[in-house]
């Protein structure tokens, strides 16, 4: 397929409208088939749930241009898990697991001249969401509900390459216990706002949340999970309930384990001892790993000898071959790789 006239090497990381999406909406119990369209506006009333009480919660995934020119996306059935599992949490009806990585593929079909080619250092952003679209004014679940996929065309996370970031440890608390930290709602995110734009007006690319109850441990960041590697290049991930379980920490452990052969502990990690890291990284779909080369703790910052300057020579491997894996240089494990066709 011809793609689309655009500067692919000159992408942000931002939203581009593209032909197609797909609706469909939960009314009287149950589900209605759904499909494409080419209305990207979105049509509700001012009484809505998702307006009135934040009844919403949403995906985040990629489509790839392969190095043999297929069109791939990403292990979309954890997504389809993962969001299945938020909406249980938030009382809203589940989308079908298979129904949903249907829907993803469609909509990358649909938009398939959007999808950046291989090389150009660009991918097609998938975000699948859902929200309560009648209104409720008591404080109760929506009974109507919309779940919706868009697509639009990125740029790398990075450009000029992934250098090492600061940030700062929060004051602020991203989740309670048995709260809802562990799935993708959009209350989540609206309670990071203020304090990534204080840490950015302070000079800091992301926060270091602590666990609420202790203040002790370590949790995540605004939108991405942490990853340790000790100076025995050992790969270390918080554990906790209340952290979103990233589907791309989770390729990683896999890639450490089985690919670079790494011992993996998955484990609760004490702040005391970050500072007895070799390496340090942020995790997610947008980035993959993004470096972090220090940490600042209300004044006293901890250095990562292996991050300072540019990406740790394992976090780097991790990054080189999960990467390797979504563009079709190495072999993926069976699974992971859903082909567009």
């Amino acid at each position: 397929m011809e793609k689309k006239n655009i500067d692919w090497s000159n992408l942000g990381f931002g939203y581009m409208p593209t032909d197609y999406r797909f609706v469909a909406n939960y009314k009287d119990g149950a589900w209605e088939e759904g499909a494409l369209t080419t209305d990207a506006t979105v049509t509700i009333s001012e009484c809505a749930g998702v307006l009135q009480y934040a009844q919403t919660c949403f995906e985040g995934m990629k489509a790839y241009t392969t190095e043999d020119g297929r069109t791939v996306i990403f292990r979309p059935d954890l997504n389809a898990a993962r969001m299945a599992d938020s909406c249980r949490r938030l009382e809203m009806p589940v989308f079908p697991e298979d129904k949903f990585v249907e829907a993803v593929v469609n909509v990358v079909k649909a938009n398939e001249a959007f999808v950046p080619p291989y090389g150009s250092g660009a991918t097609l952003y998938i975000r699948p969401y859902m929200f309560g679209s009648d209104a409720v004014i008591g404080v109760k679940p929506a009974s109507e509900y919309q779940f919706r996929v868009f697509a639009t065309p990125v740029g790398p996370y990075f450009k000029g390459g992934a250098k090492p970031i600061v940030i700062r440890v929060s004051d602020y608390d991203r989740a309670a216990p048995h709260g809802t930290g562990h799935i993708k709602a959009g209350l989540n995110y609206a309670m990071s706002l203020y304090p990534i734009m204080e840490a950015h007006r302070e000079g800091f690319a992301e926060n270091m949340y602590l666990d609420a109850a202790t203040r002790t441990k370590v949790e995540e960041t605004g939108g991405a999970n942490f990853i340790f590697v000790t100076k025995d290049n050992k790969v270390v991930t918080p554990k906790s309930g209340s952290i979103l379980p990233s589907i791309t920490r989770r390729s990683l452990i896999y890639v450490a384990k089985e690919y670079l052969g790494l011992e993996v502990e998955e484990r609760e990690v004490y702040f005391d001892e970050v500072k007895d890291f070799a390496e340090c990284g942020l995790c997610g779909t947008a980035a993959v790993i993004s470096p972090v080369g220090k940490i600042n703790d209300h004044g006293k910052e901890i250095c990562f000898p292996s991050g300072m300057d540019e990406m740790g020579p394992v976090i780097t491997k991790l990054r080189e071959t999960l990467t390797g894996i979504q563009m079709g240089h190495i072999k993926a494990p069976e699974g992971w790789i859903k082909v567009v066709e």
